[in-house]
């Protein structure tokens, strides 16, 4: 064993030995990161001991550190320098990790809307249940500009550190008592819902519970005679609606064109006399 580890290899034979290809250590060895133990005029031959060292400068390259982190390491290898670094790629990548969590349930929400989508009866106003959520409000008025109002959104969606916007569901709220007096222009705010929210002071808490949901297909002018149906249903039924009704656009990605524009509506409500 002992003449073994007394060995040389070729670059070819040491590639071979670990799975890899010979430009690898050919890279390695022009940027400095790991050279061979003997250089001839000609050649260059790596030795046994050199295993571990390549080993470990591939489990890195797998782990994703970068390059520049693993240089500096080899220079100066130690358990205390392999546990500073390991314990900030963990943390790198539970970061990554929550971030892709994220993407995972977006894709699951989008992929539902879309599947209940194909099947929707717009016509319908149904009574469904609801868990409470947390929003940030941006508050508005009928003057605001609608570009303005972009504006804010996106200032409040970067304040919740989300780099996208789709990351996020957002929509309008308009106040009960505005709705049964008429006034379907007298928005109180656009609201944010926000994934993961820990720190909730500050935030509107949408209630959990019972709600009417309606939908409204085609442009906003068409959301008025459509409270109207909702306002009539809720009287028929002894419906008492309150807090806010909540709009949400459900098909912005997939449309060309704004009378192919749905807005979901959704209002808490409870039985007259409760």
């Amino acid at each position: 064993m002992s003449e073994g580890k007394n060995t040389l290899f070729t670059i070819g034979q040491f590639a071979a030995l670990h799975g890899i290809n010979k430009k690898t250590l050919m890279w390695y060895d022009e940027i400095g990161l790991f050279q061979p133990a003997v250089i001839s005029e000609e050649n260059g031959y790596y030795n046994y001991y050199q295993s571990s060292v390549l080993e470990t400068i591939l489990m890195l390259r797998d782990m994703k550190v970068p390059l520049a982190d693993i240089k500096s390491f080899i220079k100066n290898r130690s358990a205390e320098s392999m546990e500073i670094l390991l314990k900030e790629r963990i943390k790198e990548l539970n970061t990554a990790i929550a971030s892709m969590k994220a993407v995972r349930a977006k894709l699951y929400s989008r992929h539902d809307d879309m599947a209940a989508l194909l099947e929707l009866d717009l016509s319908e106003i149904s009574i469904i249940e609801k868990e409470p959520k947390y929003l940030a409000i941006v508050q508005i008025s009928a003057n605001t500009p609608l570009e303005t109002q972009i504006e804010m959104v996106v200032s409040e969606i970067k304040k919740h550190q989300l780099p996208r916007m789709y990351q996020a569901s957002y929509g309008s709220m308009l106040p009960v008592e505005n709705l049964y007096a008429r006034h379907f222009d007298d928005y109180a705010g656009l609201f944010i819902e926000v994934p993961d929210i820990t720190n909730k002071k500050g935030l509107h808490k949408q209630p959990g519970g019972t709600y009417l949901r309606g939908f409204s297909a085609g442009s906003w002018e068409k959301l008025p005679s459509r409270y109207e149906e909702i306002l009539q249903y809720a009287r028929r039924n002894h419906l008492r609606l309150y807090g806010h009704a909540y709009e949400i656009g459900i098909n912005e990605m997939v449309i060309d064109k704004i009378d192919d524009y749905i807005t979901k509506i959704e209002i808490p409500v409870a039985s007259e006399g409760v």
